[in-house]
């Protein structure tokens, strides 16, 4: 995605990391009694697994991650394109692809990605520049679930990769806590917040910045193959001596089988200038193996 300024700094950190410290302790003890349900007679029942369904699992293609870990012993692979108008002096238009995500289940409700580099290739008034973003690997682990709520947690490594213009001159992080809360069958809320870490490009000076990341998605499920959502989404800064930015987005996933499923994007600058682009559109697909 274009979402890529991602993530922390120091003074004002402390408190902010603090604060997400403090929501994953919280949904960690909401969430202890991890699957189960209490009948009248006492009797411990187990409640409905929400992450049954690639629609609940996929990360895509929304720029908040799902709650979901990847199912033990299966993987998912995501794809998709994405082309931008730009904003600044003159525009431009900017296109990103192929967006690869694989995750793996692994034992516990745990999950591990592999993000591979993206190519960007950017056209302006002032000329074309094209490249390798960087590449990242990530872990996430299922805190627990109830009948309507799901909770996890992420940890996101941004290598020093890419190129010159696209790449991330060093080492970035991002620690997410996620809640997905189910309204009834069909309407489904998502609420994101994190803290990130990460330098620019060679090109644009390699600086370090922190930020304060939060995400909401809401789903409508109208029917077994289809969802609508509509997300906003932003950062307390948008990279070194920049403020906040954000932005929003939405769109529809349909699925073709039970394991391949195809969506559409379009999202839009609300304030700020997170990810430089003033509006952008996007096709994409995953695959459940």
């Amino acid at each position: 995605m274009f979402y890529i300024n991602n993530v922390p700094g120091r003074a004002k950190t402390i408190s902010r990391f603090s604060f997400v410290l403090a929501l994953l302790a919280i949904s960690a003890v909401f969430f202890a009694g991890e699957g189960k349900a209490y009948a009248k007679d006492g009797q411990v029942e187990e409640t409905p697994d929400p992450c049954l369904g690639l629609l609940a699992i996929l990360d895509r293609p929304t720029v908040s991650d799902s709650a979901c870990a990847a199912p033990l012993g299966h993987a998912v692979f995501e794809l998709g394109f994405q082309h931008a108008d730009l904003r600044g002096s003159g525009g431009g238009t900017a296109d990103n692809y192929p967006q690869a995500e694989l995750r793996m289940g692994l034992p516990g409700r745990n999950e591990f990605k592999v993000l591979s580099p993206n190519y960007n290739s950017q056209s302006t008034p002032d000329g074309s520049s094209s490249g390798l973003s960087a590449a990242s690997v990530g872990f996430k682990h299922e805190v627990g679930h109830n009948r309507n709520w799901l909770g996890s947690v992420e940890a996101i490594l941004t290598m020093p990769s890419g190129n010159a213009a696209f790449g991330s001159r060093g080492l970035g992080a991002a620690v997410n806590g996620i809640v997905n809360y189910a309204l009834n069958d069909e309407i489904g809320l998502s609420l994101l917040l994190g803290i990130s870490s990460q330098t620019t490009s060679k090109l644009s000076g390699g600086d370090r910045f922190t930020s304060f990341n939060s995400d909401f998605v809401a789903t409508w499920q109208p029917t077994e193959r289809l969802q609508f959502y509509g997300e906003v989404f932003g950062q307390t800064s948008s990279g070194p001596g920049q403020g906040a930015g954000y932005n929003l987005d939405g769109g529809l996933q349909y699925m073709v089988t039970h394991w391949w499923e195809v969506d559409l994007e379009e999202g839009v600058r609300l304030t700020g200038n997170l990810g430089g682009f003033a509006h952008y559109y996007g096709v994409g697909s995953g695959f459940l193996f």
